[in-house]
């Protein structure tokens, strides 16, 4: 160490910060407070800091060795049971910058953030700004884990070694009197934040079992690097920033006083390897979500898309559908895309009136109050930020109302994009969520986004990625206000499936459609992988049955549901008494263990599927009892060893009896049937007494 050490215990995280007297001040550990505290005098500094007329100490094209963030040095700080804050300057540029930490009780994790205020009397223009600067863990041994993400094949998950060939190359930086300047980078572009890679990434020492793992929580925008150093033989530097001027054309000019404040970050440590940083974002995500009085039981929802409606919803097909789905046991019925249009309704979206030709007696509303009768509560699918380039509303509002280049709106795929710093956007929205909950009963909203803008708006702003991100705040701000408004209604994320699940958004909406994947087969991979990338009961795992599959299929695709929140689909009226006593049972078992899913950690046996993986688990540890989610995809029957304890039952399919568990050492052993088939096991911690 060098200088002056800050130490900070809250929850359950610990952090050191190094005070330099002639260098940045630097995170010289981070552990839980019941963990091993390691702390180190590696170099990177606590901001990086990229300004316009500034640049790099070290020309490279990282986002380490910023000159003005070199030149900061400690001013103040304040620290409270649950905050600290560091304050920082630079004499040069007149630049002041504040690392704030926050920590909530019992959560290994710390949400930390960067303001940045100009005390200069010249303006400067901020080019990028670190939400999360430090070395990690480890040296040689250190494994880099993301997950790629794309349409209907979300949140597929590798490891990397840094060290190896996808990794950073060791060019003897000792020779070169420098760091190098190659990084492993991970990004995301435009509105779409988990539209390639999910906003989560985790690195693991695998020598000592020590990991951090990291959500970036901003519904746009992102990227995080890698880097190698020189200051300690084999060390590495993590640098995680929001929107930035040379991958999203983002940049922010500060006048006298004026203030930027960068998107926050979550992360979270673990003694206990890369599944303990991930539980301890678990447990980080459900102290930092939003409370919701509508969803507290986790209500089982049908919708009428998937391998279903599809979009056309008519009076004649929905009736049939709501009575079936009411004797399945749902508690909510979602009319899903196509009820505001009887033409070709792509490019006619954004007024939001209900269709005539569809409902031809009584009109949507007579629907509405038809899934009321059946005991259900109605719900509608909605894509408010976009506006058809044939809607009425295109030429209603104003054109400063929408987003634009040049002077000229952004079309995307026949849609205009709201633009919500604008208060006529705003309250167009307001105004029709306001309509259609207290004049039709709406009580769910499927709030979807399919297409994005690109590098955003320069309406009103320096560069398009500036006025991107106001957008994007300015689109949460809206959700606030709706949910204040409506406390009693339940709103779905969703985006083309799961192209922008970030906790900006899941920290305030009630559950994520987690694919648009329409073969039951594939999506246990996404069904498994989900809950590292959110919380199980957000995981809204489609389970769309179809008439004529076996039972075993049928299972299968029951299973996806439950490895998550249950999220119902699929022609049940014309299904026949079997096929509905198997759905009927996956319902029933839902709600047994939905008490059980809030309350849950995940964790991976076999480890994070791989796409093609034949064998996939997902376990959910509870307080009182675990639960496995267990497919297998292959064509011959196959033997399976588990290492999990305790006393195993199937939960679903019970009448099925040809996976029936044995717990033997420790182990959990299965013979399973040909696939696809699944189950779900619960384990008990103790052998159950018979009453």
């Amino acid at each position: 160490m060098t200088g002056t050490l800050i130490e900070w215990a809250a929850g359950e995280i610990r952090l050191t910060v190094d005070i330099p007297a002639d260098a940045p001040a630097r995170l010289a550990g981070l552990s839980t407070t019941t963990g091993d505290h390691q702390v180190t005098d590696r170099l990177q500094p606590l901001v990086e800091l990229l300004v316009l007329g500034e640049g790099h100490s070290l020309t490279n094209t990282r986002f380490s060795n910023t000159l003005a963030g070199n030149r900061l040095r400690y001013a103040d700080h304040t620290a409270t049971d649950t905050e600290l804050r560091i304050r920082q300057s630079d004499p040069v540029t007149g630049l002041e910058v504040t690392t704030v930490f926050q920590a909530e009780p019992g959560v290994p994790a710390t949400r930390t953030w960067t303001e940045v205020v100009n005390r200069g009397a010249v303006p400067k223009v901020i080019q990028m700004v670190s939400s999360f600067a430090a070395s990690p863990p480890g040296d040689r041994d250190v494994n880099l884990m993301r997950a790629r993400s794309d349409w209907c094949a979300e949140g597929r998950w590798a490891t990397i070694p840094l060290r190896g060939p996808d990794g950073l190359a060791d060019i003897n930086s000792d020779l070169h009197f420098h760091d190098g300047r190659g990084q492993h980078v991970t990004s995301a572009r435009s509105t779409w934040s988990s539209a390639e890679f999910v906003p989560v990434g985790i690195l693991h020492d695998t020598a000592t079992d020590v990991a951090w793992a990291w959500q970036i929580e901003h519904n746009g925008g992102w990227r995080w690097e890698v880097d190698g150093r020189r200051d300690h033989d084999n060390a590495y530097g993590l640098i995680v920033t929001g929107p930035n001027d040379s991958d999203h054309q983002w940049a922010v000019k500060l006048a006298g006083n004026e203030q930027f404040v960068s998107v926050p970050v979550s992360v979270a440590v673990s003694d206990d390897g890369w599944q303990g940083a991930l539980a301890g974002l678990t447990r980080q995500r459900r102290a930092s979500r939003r409370p919701h009085p509508a969803d507290d039981g986790l209500p089982l929802i049908f919708n009428d898309y998937m391998n279903t409606l599809m979009g056309e919803p008519t009076t004649e097909l929905l009736l049939p559908l709501i009575d079936a789905a009411a004797a399945a046991g749902a508690e909510y019925f979602c009319i899903d895309a196509g009820w505001y249009s009887d033409e070709y309704w792509w490019d006619s979206v954004g007024e939001w009136e209900p269709a005539t030709g569809r409902f031809p007696d009584g009109g949507l509303k007579a629907v509405l109050d038809y899934i009321r009768g059946q005991g259900l509560r109605p719900g509608l699918w909605l894509e408010p930020e976009v506006v058809g380039v044939r809607s009425p509303i295109a030429d209603k509002l104003p054109v400063e109302a929408f987003m634009s280049r040049h002077g000229e709106r952004v079309v995307e795929h026949s849609r205009y994009l709201l633009d919500l710093r604008h208060p006529a956007a705003r309250a167009h929205l307001d105004e029709v969520v306001d309509r259609l909950i207290n004049d039709y009963g709406a009580r769910y909203f499927k709030l979807d986004y399919n297409v994005t803008p690109g590098p955003g708006t320069d309406r009103d702003a320096l560069q398009p990625g500036t006025g991107l991100l106001e957008h994007n705040r300015a689109h949460l701000a809206w959700l606030d206000g709706v949910l204040d408004r409506h406390p009693e209604v339940i709103f779905e994320n969703c985006s083309s499936g799961a192209m922008r699940s970030d906790y900006a958004l899941l920290s305030r909406l009630d559950l994520q459609s987690t694919s648009d994947q329409q073969d039951f087969r594939l999506y246990a991979a996404i069904a498994a992988a989900a809950p590292a990338t959110m919380l199980p009961e957000q995981a809204g795992n489609w389970a769309y049955p179809e008439a004529g599959q076996t039972d075993e299929e049928i299972a299968f695709t029951m299973v996806n549901g439950l490895a998550g929140r249950l999220y119902l689909s699929g022609y049940l009226n014309r299904m026949g008494e079997r096929e509905l006593a198997l759905i009927r049972e996956a319902v029933e078992a839902h709600k047994r263990i939905r008490a059980d899913v809030k309350r849950a950690e995940p964790f991976w046996p076999v480890g994070l599927p791989a796409w093609d993986d034949d064998l996939i688990v997902l376990g959910l540890r509870a307080p009182d009892a675990t639960y496995l989610a267990v497919w297998w995809r292959g064509a011959e029957s196959t033997q399976v060893s588990l290492d999990v304890a305790g006393d195993a039952q199937v939960v679903y399919p019970a009448h099925l009896t040809d996976w029936q568990p044995r717990t033997t050492g420790g182990h959990l052993e299965l013979t399973t049937t040909p696939g696809p088939a699944a189950r779900l096991f619960r384990l008990d911690p103790t052998p159950r007494q018979e009453s």
